[in-house]
């Protein structure tokens, strides 16, 4: 998620000649629907995040990684049910010909409903550290407190949430694995779980009205502008989440302003499944530039740098969008 994989991931796909879908505005409209939206509890996803990093780093083949992994499956099914959770395993060749042992974990929430939503987050944590300061860390992997684990943590609230509270709209949480893999110019050694999944549909035809991404959504100060890809794709409902935070009065986190382009799991989603996915992501930017967190890819990544207002900020919007801001089905216009 550096500018030189930015232009390196746009010249790839532009090179393999992949085209978006179009985005059909009408379903990405958040109009209040005066239901009632159930509370998000900030100290719960909190307590999640805390879970995680207890596992220590989830590089994959780690221990963290595999205590994590069957941490999240087991949970999901407490909320899903048994049979609404899908560890979606495999495999991928690391460096020094390691052989990755990964897991995309997807939860079904009701199921029933052929109106679908799809809420996202990577779940593993970066092998190494090559932005700390001291340079004797920098190959030992991270916690990920806000990398990884912020975003899983508000995701598994939401679970918690729907599990009490039927949502009016089916929802399919997709925690992503091997996002954060790669040396920082090697492209094709990120997003592995979200290239899997888009090549390897757990359900055939799978077309949720969009997705969002949450990536290092957690930490004290954070801000999130519109970043670049999410607005090349899905301007409709990036314009209209933010408007939503405004209304929500929680502009001081989404930002109104236009962000330069961060390569993540929701462009692999854009341009590989075609499904329109809006990224909420830290950091700051100029329109073209990009900087990430001072926390970001070093060991200050750690429970000291979460912050339940910030978390709180971003669970009681995407709460409401799932309750409370997606127009039924049968009267959204598709063209």
């Amino acid at each position: 998620m550096k500018a030189p994989l930015i232009i390196s991931l746009a010249l790839l796909f532009m090179g393999c000649g992949i085209i978006a879908e179009p985005e059909h505005r009408s379903r990405f409209e958040l109009v209040d629907q005066g239901n009632i939206v159930p509370p998000f509890s900030a100290d719960s996803a909190y307590s999640f995040i805390q879970k995680q990093v207890e596992y220590g780093p989830r590089n994959p083949n780690s221990e963290g990684h595999r205590l994590t992994r069957d941490y999240l499956v087991a949970t999901l099914k407490t909320y899903a049910g048994e049979s609404m959770v899908y560890p979606q395993h495999f495999q991928v060749e690391g460096y020094e010909g390691e052989i990755l042992n990964l897991t995309n974990v997807i939860a079904a929430f009701n199921p029933q409903a052929t109106d679908r939503i799809m809420l996202s987050a990577h779940w593993d944590t970066r092998p190494r550290a090559e932005e700390d300061y001291n340079a004797t860390k920098q190959l030992q992997p991270i916690l990920g407190a806000d990398d990884g684990g912020s975003g899983v943590g508000i995701l598994l609230e939401l679970a918690r949430i729907m599990a009490a509270e039927t949502p009016p709209v089916g929802v399919d949480i997709v925690l992503f694995d091997g996002e954060d893999y790669g040396h920082t110019t090697d492209i094709d050694k990120y997003f592995l779980g979200s290239r899997h999944w888009a090549s390897n549909p757990p359900v055939a035809g799978y077309n949720p009205r969009f997705g969002i991404l949450l990536d290092i959504v957690g930490s004290v100060g954070a801000t999130f502008p519109k970043e670049g890809y999410s607005r090349r794709y899905a301007p409709t409902l990036t314009n209209n989440i933010w408007t939503l935070a405004a209304t929500m009065e929680l502009d001081n986190y989404f930002l109104d302003i236009p962000g330069g382009l961060v390569a993540d799991d929701h462009l692999i989603v854009n341009e590989y499944a075609g499904i329109p996915m809006v990224n909420i992501i830290h950091y700051t930017s100029d329109g073209n530039s990009v900087e990430f967190p001072s926390h970001w890819h070093t060991h200050m990544d750690n429970m000291d740098v979460i912050d339940k207002q910030t978390i709180d900020a971003v669970g009681r919007l995407v709460t409401e969008i799932i309750y409370n801001r997606i127009t039924p089905e049968t009267a959204a216009d598709d063209n």
